[in-house]
């Protein structure tokens, strides 16, 4: 593949909207490349970014016009189908066509690449690393998933000798089957653990692992994998001795009640909460020592951090009751979630709130994985919406049949936002916690503007 030219690059994106899509879109055109897109629909604050920058398509929708001879590379998101007429005329043209992913190692090939893979939590790791760095004032670059605090952009991309990326295991785009993480070619790599999930792509556990069976094997003999020692089917797929590189376990941050940890003289409280975060803290420390970092000037910076957006995000914080929302969706996340919330409140009654809204946690085969994830809640609520399921063309599911694999005692569901509002609306919120998972909006659902009192 011809390697990318250092002078200014014209660049078109197919479905420019997307979060991580946008802010690749902005970080090239902060290079002053010349930066295009299109899209059939931009939502907020895609379209409040880009419009700021210059670079918002003038009109929604497709227009092969905007694929001219002259463009140096045609970047497609996710979102653009393998037909999409824009897609079509570059490929007509023999333009350079690349996934996101593939762009960006093109972008970073030189640099020290630090991929954080695994099923969950590769947003707060990958978050965790980069407030580290920034806190120590370390030159780096980053590609994440969700929006961090204290950085204006999902996506740097400067003449930083390292960059960290958030390895997604799922495609990269309509035309390139591969999952993102094997395409950034990782030099270090963290593996958080392996639950199987993208059923819809995956619809095997065997097929699901073997993508980071691949991701091993395609590491080198100087390239370090930090990955969870207590998960078993990753213990198992390292111990198939798939890969090259040194592979390192690590386990979780062991803290005091108070959530603190001492080191010498230095006593530094931390502000997440949860084991599934403990892990993540660990790897990221694991990370940050390994490129030169010290236990201090790590925990001096994790006693600051508060988590990446929706990520066991705080909504409101009161004496006696909270409000979270988590990005929580596939089996592990959400029982992660719902045991973090109910052990750190341990006296006060969890009412645990999951949209079923991804091709998996609606698929009748998949669902049974949910039974034990809300174990630890005294409420457990479902919402999904048979309109979701008309779009994804899958089947409806009956109440009954959704509470007998759900088995929880004390379960609720519904399938109109209405009557999700009705039912939080009359809740006595007195010594009770509100946790609300979901990688959808719950139909648009907004705890003040629906008039849900807290």
């Amino acid at each position: 593949m011809a390697e990318i030219k250092k002078t200014s690059l014209k660049l078109h994106f197919i479905a420019i909207g997307g979060k991580v899509m946008h802010n690749l879109a902005l970080a090239m055109s902060d290079k002053w490349h010349k930066v295009t897109g299109s899209d059939d629909e931009i939502y907020e604050p895609s379209l409040s970014r880009l419009d700021a920058a210059g670079i918002l398509p003038a009109n929604m929708g497709w227009y092969t016009d905007n694929i001219t001879e002259d463009l140096d590379y045609v970047i497609l998101g996710m979102h653009a189908k393998a037909d999409n007429p824009e897609l079509l005329r570059a490929q007509e043209l023999s333009l350079r066509i690349m996934s996101f992913p593939e762009f960006v190692y093109e972008q970073s090939k030189d640099k020290q690449r630090i991929v954080i893979a695994g099923s969950h939590g590769k947003t707060t790791t990958s978050a965790m690393i980069a407030h580290a760095l920034e806190s120590c004032d370390k030159d780096f670059d980053y590609v994440v998933g969700a929006q961090l605090p204290g950085f204006d952009r999902m996506v740097k991309l400067t003449d930083a000798p390292i960059i960290i990326i958030e390895g997604d295991e799922y495609l990269s785009s309509a035309i390139d089957r591969r999952p993102k993480m094997l395409l950034y070619k990782a030099t270090t790599a963290v593996i958080t653990g392996i639950a199987w999930d993208h059923i819809n792509v995956f619809p095997t556990y065997e097929g699901y692992v073997d993508q980071f069976r691949q991701f091993l094997k395609e590491m080198s003999a100087e390239g370090k994998v930090f990955y969870y020692g207590q998960d078993s089917g990753l213990k198992k797929l390292i111990n198939e001795k798939n890969t090259k590189s040194r592979c390192i376990p690590y386990n979780e941050v062991e803290l005091g009640e108070d959530r603190s940890i001492s080191l010498g003289t230095a006593n530094y409280n931390m502000q997440l909460i949860g084991s599934h975060n403990y892990q993540n803290m660990k790897a990221a420390q694991r990370i940050c020592n390994d490129l030169g970092m010290s236990g201090k000037q790590f925990f001096r910076a994790m006693s600051s951090f508060i988590g990446a957006d929706k990520r066991l995000e705080f909504i409101k914080n009161k004496k006696d009751r909270a409000v979270l929302i988590d990005y929580a969706h596939a089996p592990s996340k959400v029982e992660a979630t719902v045991k973090a919330v109910k052990m750190h409140w341990t006296k006060r009654t969890l009412i645990a709130v999951l949209e079923l809204h991804t091709f998996s946690s609606l698929n009748k085969e998949f669902i049974p994985h949910y039974r034990h994830a809300f174990d630890p809640a005294d409420v457990a609520v479902l919402y999904y919406s048979p309109q979701t399921l008309k779009m994804k063309n899958m089947p409806d599911i009956s109440y009954e049949w959704l509470a007998q694999q759900i088995a929880h005692p004390k379960l609720k569901i519904f399938t109109e936002k209405d009557e999700l509002v009705k039912y939080l609306s009359g809740v006595n919120y007195k010594n009770t916690n509100l946790l609300m998972m979901t990688s959808g909006t719950f139909d648009g659902f907004n705890l003040s503007k629906d008039g849900v009192k807290v």
